[in-house]
């Protein structure tokens, strides 16, 4: 069935049952739709699952404290919703389940340029030269590019047009930020003995 059809169907307002009833079947499809995405959910997707006077965050919180105090949680990323394992989890996680696929195995250098990338996109490899002093290699680049962190922006006003690159909806779930707006400030950074 397609999006469409799925929407004509889907009785949205609920207005044959009580309001508290209401709310309640409300906040489960907004937890359905939420379980079934690997991905975040944005609020004009959850919103076709409400009623037209429903508020989408509101449901959120009530659904956020519905769930409080189980393994999992939902987050804010990426200008959307999804669910996530608590991070005090992560380690049983690790001990019985096979997650090396999911693991992005990032060295401390493919940080350093994600950041760099982060903070000035769009980013050109010649940028990133004149930030680390010495040539990014295309491999660097294209792991990053394969693991969907960093993708093409627009091509670079300079000569030959050279490509440069920004980060992804998967760079913001992958560091838990529901926007570029959530990465430290310098003050943040010196704090924290990463920068002087």
């Amino acid at each position: 069935m397609a999006k469409s059809d799925a929407d004509q169907t889907l009785n949205r307002e609920l207005g044959d049952i009580p309001a508290e009833l209401r709310w309640r079947e409300w906040m489960r499809r907004i937890e359905a739709v939420l379980f079934a995405s690997a991905s975040p959910v944005p609020r004009e997707d959850l919103a076709r699952v409400v009623g037209q006077g429903a508020s989408v965050e509101l449901l959120i919180e009530d659904l956020a404290a519905d769930i409080e105090g189980r393994s999992f949680e939902v987050a804010k990323v990426a200008d959307g919703w999804m669910f996530r394992t608590r991070p005090v989890y992560a380690t049983a996680i690790k001990a019985a389940s096979d997650v090396a696929d999911q693991d992005l195995d990032l060295r401390e250098f493919d940080i350093a340029v994600l950041a760099a990338i982060a903070y000035h996109q769009p980013l050109t490899r010649d940028g990133l030269k004149d930030i680390f002093g010495k040539d990014i290699s295309r491999d660097l680049i294209g792991r990053l590019h394969a693991q969907d962190l960093i993708g093409t922006g627009p091509r670079s006003p300079r000569r030959g047009a050279p490509y440069t690159y920004v980060t992804t909806q998967k760079f913001l779930v992958a560091f838990g930020m529901e926007s570029l707006q959530d990465l430290p400030d310098r003050e943040q950074l010196v704090d924290a003995g990463l920068a002087s």
